[in-house]
């Protein structure tokens, strides 16, 4: 008798340990700093005007994340609590979306886990977690829509719930910020493409083939196409509202208008930066460094500056890996990659920064997950094992200057800015 495959079991205990473990982590000294730092400048007033539907103001810019935080201050008032506990807890579950992500298209505990690890880690989900903007929760969407998808997937036969709950996560993530518009597009297309090459005659209205048996193309349509539409146009129901200047023209006009304050060009800014510096780690942002709160504080924005770099070497396997030997999640990461960088490359927005390259960081570092994982399948787990301490050294070394801690002194900066393009 042959021997039976292997089962593998899920770990998703594990997988909400681990984002229950990091929400805790981004949950302590949330209220520091006391004051809004950054772009909360923009956003809290934003949604104070939202809760008193008073100004339509920021309305460069789609309102579901602003609406997020809006809650947050309804909840636990106008207060430092307030306005960060929402994007804490959508970082929670975009970290915990990327675990389900993995193991769904992989079925490797190891590389679900270990994708947790690094993205937790990284430095772009753990800083924005902790700061009231809107990028946490355009994230959070597109994986939780990601994971939707994966799992529909791998059992089919809760494909149908599961693709109405990515739609609807993939509306609240454009919601959220335009930049997310490709991306959100990519799950419909790839239906699209999984069914064309499954070769059904009636390509249209046929259950059979890939990627999610016993569901037509119009219905996968329905639930990754009209409904994100619905869902988005739903969430600017307040901005009919507001006291003053509230949409009177209709939804479409006042998306010209969106476009028009998002292309305008603007004065060049100090942080200002473009995609190979992203790419290389190169061009930091300080999203806060003064004394407050009774102590030098300082948030500085950068990628893990070890694994943003090991990453791009593991980002080509993966690629390779999807060529050559067709492994699907492989291959979906490094397209994801280069698709979410590639947005901002042809972008018609003229001020770009470091923050935009969150979705894209994200995608890197699970591809360094997923050659950790073939390291290890190997024989070479000494090899990931290191990477994994190094790693969570480098994050132990720097978490005073991405979590607003106390510093020693003034220019305590010097201890962390490595190159003269982070300070």
């Amino acid at each position: 008798m042959s021997r039976a495959p292997e089962q593998p079991q899920d770990p998703i205990l594990w997988s909400a340990a681990l984002a229950l473990g990091f929400w805790l982590l981004v949950g302590w000294n949330l209220g520091i700093p006391s004051q809004p730092y950054f772009d909360e400048i923009h956003y809290l007033p934003a949604a104070r005007d939202l809760i008193a539907l008073d100004t339509f103001s920021n309305r460069e810019h789609p309102l579901f994340g602003k609406e997020m935080i809006a809650l947050g201050m309804m909840l636990l008032g106008d207060n430092p609590w307030g306005w960060r506990i929402m994007p804490s807890l959508a970082g929670a579950l975009a970290l915990f979306a990327v675990q389900r992500t993995v193991w769904f298209g992989t079925l490797d505990r190891y590389a679900s886990l270990v994708s947790g690890l690094l993205v937790a880690t990284g430095f772009h989900l753990f800083i924005h977690s902790r700061i009231a903007m809107l990028d946490v929760f355009a994230i959070a969407g597109i994986l939780v829509a990601f994971w939707q998808c994966a799992a529909a997937m791998r059992e089919p036969e809760t494909g149908r719930w599961r693709l109405a709950l990515a739609g609807v996560a993939l509306g609240l993530a454009m919601a959220s910020k335009w930049s997310t518009l490709i991306i959100a597009a990519v799950p419909g297309l790839a239906f699209l493409v999984l069914r064309w090459f499954a070769g059904r005659r009636r390509l249209l209205l046929s259950r059979r083939g890939m990627p999610v048996p016993g569901m037509t193309l119009v219905e996968a349509f329905l639930w990754l196409g009209i409904v994100p539409l619905l869902v988005y146009a739903a969430t600017f129901w307040p901005a009919y509202h507001f006291t003053y200047q509230p949409i009177t023209e209709g939804l479409i006009a006042h998306h010209r208008f969106m476009l028009e304050l998002q292309t305008q060009v603007l004065k060049p800014h100090p942080y200002q930066s473009n995609w190979p510096e992203w790419v290389l780690n190169w061009r930091a942002i300080w999203y806060l460094y003064e004394p407050i709160d009774g102590a030098q504080r300082g948030v500085m924005l950068i990628g893990n500056p070890l694994t943003m770099l090991i990453g791009i070497p593991a980002l080509m396997w993966c690629a390779w890996q999807g060529i050559s030997a067709k492994r699907p999640m492989h291959g979906a990461v490094a397209l994801l990659y280069a698709i979410s960088l590639g947005f901002w490359i042809f972008a018609a927005k003229p001020i770009q920064f470091y923050y935009h390259y969150f979705l894209p960081s994200t995608a890197l570092l699970v591809a360094l997950a997923l050659a950790l994982s073939d390291l290890r399948n190997a024989g070479r787990g000494k090899i990931a094992g290191a990477v994994l301490i190094a790693n969570l050294l480098v994050f132990l070394f720097f978490y005073e200057i991405i979590a607003a801690e106390p510093l020693a002194r003034p220019d305590s900066f010097a201890v962390w800015t490595w190159l003269e393009s982070w300070r």
